[in-house]
């Protein structure tokens, strides 16, 4: 499938809109950092761990990735939004835009892949760090990670 530029940048800003979204739910320099390479891990290996899946080859193969096509804004996140998980709201709009940006260019099995590719980062940033000393402390999930991942899940239909 092709997809115009706008759709494509669509496709690849839900998850890591996702990702970030969780990582600030929980913050900690150190976590962060670590949450941070985990979300990359997971965006830079979708492509291999969903060969199949039309829409995240179209934004996350390996040519993609490398070809600098996706140009990703920086999201209008504000200190307010992150205390009032409000932010995690907005990164959900992202998702539900960019499910939209790909209409019917993608059968409804990919669309659930892609969902659960999202879902996929936002777990693998909530469990990449706990809040002890250079995030290693347990539960590696905090209360607060876990009702963003709950909302995200509900929202996600998966």
């Amino acid at each position: 499938m092709t997809y115009t530029p706008e759709e494509l940048n669509a496709i690849a800003d839900a998850p890591m809109t996702i990702g970030m979204a969780v990582a600030m739910a929980d913050m900690g320099i150190i976590s962060t950092a670590i949450e941070a390479v985990a979300l990359t891990k997971e965006i830079v290996g979708a492509g291999k761990k969903y060969p199949s899946n039309s829409i995240v080859q179209a934004a996350f193969s390996e040519e993609i990735l490398s070809s600098g096509k996706i140009q990703r804004k920086k999201p209008d996140v504000k200190a307010e939004d992150i205390q009032s998980g409000a932010f995690v709201t907005k990164a959900i709009a992202s998702v539900d835009f960019a499910v939209a940006a790909i209409g019917t260019k993608a059968t409804p099995a990919e669309i659930t892949e892609y969902k659960q590719f999202i879902y996929a980062c936002a777990e693998a940033v909530a469990s990449a760090a706990g809040s002890g000393l250079f995030g290693s402390g347990d539960p590696k999930i905090s209360p607060t990670e876990a009702s963003a991942l709950a909302k995200i899940k509900a929202a996600l239909s998966i």
